[in-house]
Order: C-alpha cells, then sequence, then structure tokens
C-alpha cells in the first residue's frame, strides 16, 4: 500500500495541467490533457471548471466544486515516478 503524502499546494495550468507540492518536498507537474473525462470528472473537460480546483486542507488532496478528487497518493506518484501515467516530473 502506498504512503499517503498531503498536497500542500496546487496551481492550475492552461492545457488542464497542475503544478502540486506536497509535504514532503516532492513538486511537479502532472499533466492531465489527454484523460477521458467521465462521471463526476466530466465538468473538467471544461477549462474554466478544471481550473476552479482547489487544497482541500482536511483530506491533504485536491478538489473541485462539485466533489470531484484525486487520492494524494496517486498524485504524488505522478510526480515522483517517472513515466508514471499522466505526469510529468519537474526539471
Amino acid at each position: 500500500m502506498a504512503e499517503i503524502v498531503h498536497v500542500t499546494q496546487v496551481e492550475p495550468l492552461a492545457g488542464h495541467r497542475l503544478r502540486l507540492s506536497f509535504e514532503d518536498g516532492a513538486e511537479g507537474e502532472v499533466d492531465l490533457s489527454a484523460r477521458a473525462w467521465r462521471g463526476v470528472f466530466a465538468p473538467l473537460q471544461d477549462q474554466a471548471f478544471f481550473a476552479q480546483v482547489e487544497l482541500d486542507h482536511d483530506l491533504g488532496t485536491i478538489v473541485w466544486p462539485n466533489g470531484a478528487d484525486i487520492a494524494p497518493e496517486t498524485l504524488h506518484r505522478w510526480v515522483v515516478e517517472p513515466g508514471s501515467q499522466g505526469a510529468h516530473k519537474a526539471a
């Protein structure tokens, strides 16, 4: 089971990308532009809605106004593991 490392900062970027920072010091960009948005995630297809992402301090992850969220351990893996799905490690 993956260790949960909470998100400490999120910044929406153009092109369905997010800049993320974590409590362990990891940081980088996640590119979600190739995602097939379905269900609760369908509204994220709209860049303006996608940009409304916020940090949920209680959950330690990111969340959108409709309640959609992504597990912090998934986001962390996408940032720290080169070649993981949907992510680009920061330079």
